[in-house]
């Protein structure tokens, strides 16, 4: 009888065991599959950040040329003999005006840390549907 019994025990031991691990691989799998669909987003949105980092730099290379025209426009008319003072004393403000917005938009511009290029490695980048995804469509 006591044999049995341990047989029974261990049996319902065993099956206890098996729903356990049953419900481990569920939720490794559910967690499995949220990972996938988390790592699509990232890699979606690494390269959301590198469309807009190209963006900003062709924004900001222009921004650059834009105000070396102008430099050199207000160079040529100071260059320019003017009959009125006013009218020279207004470029000479409009130059430092100028002069310190180039300053200022340099300072801003270092201040940003773009030393995050190695995070946004596109290189393994796919443009897979997850279940989110397909959801919301």
């Amino acid at each position: 009888i006591r044999v049995v019994r341990s047989f029974e025990v261990t049996r319902q031991w065993c099956c206890w065991l098996e729903k356990d691990g049953q419900r481990a691989r569920e939720q490794l799998a559910c967690a499995e599959a949220e990972r996938a669909a988390l790592e699509v987003k990232l890699k979606h949105a690494r390269n959301q950040v590198e469309v807009e980092m190209k963006k900003r730099h062709r924004a900001e290379a222009e921004l650059e040329k834009q105000e070396r025209r102008l430099q050199l426009v207000l160079e040529l008319l100071m260059q320019e003999p003017w009959g009125s003072g006013e009218q020279g004393s207004v470029l000479s403000t409009l130059a430092g005006w100028r002069l310190g917005t180039a300053l200022a938009a340099g300072r801003r511009s270092s201040a940003v840390d773009e030393s995050c290029q190695s995070l946004l490695s596109h290189s393994d980048i796919s443009y897979d549907r997850t279940e989110d995804d397909v959801v919301r469509s």
